[in-house]
């Protein structure tokens, strides 16, 4: 920020400086153009013509200077064949006149016929009245005292435009440090947050940094969720695995003689838990790394092969709107989705029907998924939802299917319901899961 601020700043002093020197240089030399401008014209006016065809002057001009030699103001009238009248301040030296044109109107310019003198001449080609010869009307003054205003014009600006500069760099480097100082404090409350404990900003800072706050308050409670789910998936696990740990150890200090059907069950149980962890794991890293876009229909297309080859026999249908982007990670959605298709496979009689977004007005998208086999009873369709509940034990399975789809729905903001088939008869599960943006 200062580097930027201190670059304008140069660059508008600097093109405002070079504007203000041009016009305030103009301004003097116009000043000094009309005085010789005046001269010329006093000149002009005071001309005659003699008998004998020479020029003179009929009254004496004004400035003395034109009476010292050397003085540095001079005048001379000029004419082809004629001798040239001069001012007593050229004394010996006459000025180069540039007769091979004709200036109706005042002619201004600067030479350096003179040696270490430079001049601003001022001159006019003029017939005065009684003779036919073209005259030529010259003023010459040094420059000397113009260069000195305009040097001692742009020495003023210059030192003026370099305080100023340095004035407004200084101002700048304590407006960003009052500017940035909210950020500052800001910094300061997370240091108290990391060594007093605290899970909250709470100090009271100025409106512009507020948002900041929010955002970080709002993180902080993102990072303490997690860290509490963490603690609360380690818990469960733990508490989970302690009663098969417990029958095992009971198992072997006693030498039971069923000891290896003991380890055999209790060592599918714990698998159980650790797969239903695990599962509920990688969705929550998943879903901290930011919101993911999922067509739901390659998903559910590209489940639908899988479980086609397991199951050869079942009618697959999945109709709707495919296109429909729902905020959930490819792979979660293809296990919440494999689960239940899977399960209306293994469990339905012999069909099965999927619907995508099959509520368009809703602000979830909607799947549903449907068979055509006997269904859930309505008093069990909140306990399938337990880890290792199964009403049909005839089949291979863990019973972790249906706990996989709604912890990992609930998980990215979706619901799991469970309902009765109009068309098919058998069971209906609404999947709800948020769409994309």
């Amino acid at each position: 920020m200062a580097l930027i601020a201190a670059g304008w700043i140069m660059v508008l002093l600097l093109g405002g400086g070079v504007a203000l020197e041009r016009t305030l240089v103009n301004l003097v030399e116009r000043n000094f153009d009309e005085q010789l401008d005046y001269m010329l014209t006093a000149m002009i006016a005071s001309a005659e013509v003699q008998p004998g065809g020479e020029v003179s002057f009929y009254r004496a001009l004004g400035d003395q200077r034109f009476l010292e030699p050397g003085s540095g103001l001079y005048w001379q009238i000029s004419g082809e064949g004629r001798e040239d009248f001069a001012s007593r301040s050229l004394w010996d030296r006459s000025l180069t006149v540039r007769a091979d044109h004709v200036d109706d109107e005042v002619h201004i310019y600067d030479s350096d016929q003179f040696a270490n003198e430079p001049l601003r001449i001022a001159e006019r080609s003029v017939i005065l009245p009684g003779s036919e010869t073209q005259w030529w009307f010259t003023v010459a003054s040094a420059r000397g005292e113009l260069d000195y205003q305009i040097n001692r014009i742009r020495s003023i600006l210059i030192w003026s435009f370099v305080v100023l500069g340095l004035g407004l760099f200084f101002m700048t480097l304590l407006q960003i440090r009052y500017g940035l100082s909210p950020l500052r404090r800001v910094r300061m409350a997370i240091q108290r947050l990391r060594t007093t404990g605290a899970n909250r900003i709470n100090d009271p800072l100025p409106s512009e940094v507020e948002p900041l706050v929010d955002e970080l308050n709002a993180l902080l409670e993102h990072s303490e969720r997690q860290a509490e789910e963490a603690r609360t998936h380690a818990g469960n696990l733990a508490h989970a695995l302690k009663t098969p740990l417990t029958v095992l150890t009971n198992a072997a200090t006693a030498r039971a003689p069923d000891l290896g059907d003991a380890v055999i069950r209790e060592t599918r149980t714990m698998q159980r838990h650790v797969d239903h962890h695990l599962a509920r794991a990688r969705a929550v890293g998943r879903r901290a790394v930011g919101h993911a876009r999922t067509p739901i229909g390659e998903s559910a297309r590209a489940v639908q092969r899988a479980v086609e080859r397991l199951y050869p026999n079942v009618r697959f249908d999945i109709d709707g709107k495919g296109e429909t982007q729902v905020t959930m990670e490819r792979q979660d959605l293809d296990e919440i989705l494999g689960n239940l298709i899977e399960n209306a496979a293994k469990y339905g009689g012999g069909s099965v029907f999927v619907t995508l977004d099959a509520e368009p007005e809703s602000e979830q998208c909607v799947t549903w998924v449907e068979d055509d086999g006997a269904g859930i009873p309505e008093g069990e369709r909140t306990r399938i939802f337990d880890r290792g509940a199964r009403l049909d034990t005839g089949k291979p399975g863990t019973g972790l299917g249906l706990a996989i789809v709604r912890d990992v729905a609930e998980i990215y903001g979706g619901t799991v319901e469970l309902g009765e088939s109009e068309d098919l008869g058998g069971l209906l599960v609404k999947l709800h899961l948020p769409r994309a943006e």
